[in-house]
């Protein structure tokens, strides 16, 4: 009797590490009850923040994009962005297959062939959505970002610093934290 409870004593203590570990694994927490078809349509990209050196070189000269969101048959979502890229406009899309919770999606980097997770850490639909993104870039370097989705070209001040403070407890600099200037180039919506 005395083994069966100290096996069944064991078994508890690991579940419960099991849980303490995926609990510390979770990157960010999801918006509660994350409504996939609220968040449907046209975003603009407004803030970033990452830890890539591509990012910390070009941040000066970026500029604020279009994207929009549409669902998938699978689920998942297709974002489509469009930007400005050399003085021509150059569109993208990525699908983002559900990962879990709703609220969690993973893709593929169609450039460096890895697979990212996306969380949809805050919204509110309407006005912003707080995403952070991580993976593995190149030879194991790892990425993280943070972006501010805003569904016009001006965020107001609210929103803007909900993102960075949410950009800072994802422990990027306030050097990292980027909000993208206007531009009138690249922001039609393509049919």
């Amino acid at each position: 009797m005395t083994a069966l409870h100290a096996l069944w004593m064991g078994l508890v203590l690991l579940g419960v590490l099991g849980v303490l570990q995926t609990q510390a694994q979770a990157p960010v927490s999801l918006q509660p009850n994350f409504q996939q078809d609220k968040f449907l349509g046209r975003w603009f990209t407004s803030g970033l923040a990452s830890n890539s050196s591509w990012f910390r070189e070009k941040k000066n000269v970026l500029s604020m994009c279009m994207s929009v969101v549409a669902p998938t048959a699978d689920g998942g979502l297709n974002l489509t962005s469009t930007f400005l890229r050399k003085e021509q406009c150059e569109t993208r899309t990525l699908l983002l297959r559900p990962a879990g919770a709703p609220g969690c999606y993973t893709y593929t980097s169609p450039h460096w062939g890895s697979t990212h997770d996306v969380w949809v850490a805050a919204t509110n639909y309407d006005e912003y959505a707080l995403l952070y993104t991580a993976g593995t870039r190149g030879l194991g370097q790892d990425f993280h970002m943070a972006t501010l989705y805003s569904r016009t070209q001006t965020p107001s001040a609210d929103i803007r610093e909900k993102f960075s403070t949410f950009a800072k407890t994802r422990g990027f600099t306030e050097d990292a934290v980027v909000f993208l200037p206007q531009t009138d180039k690249c922001m039609e919506e393509r049919k």
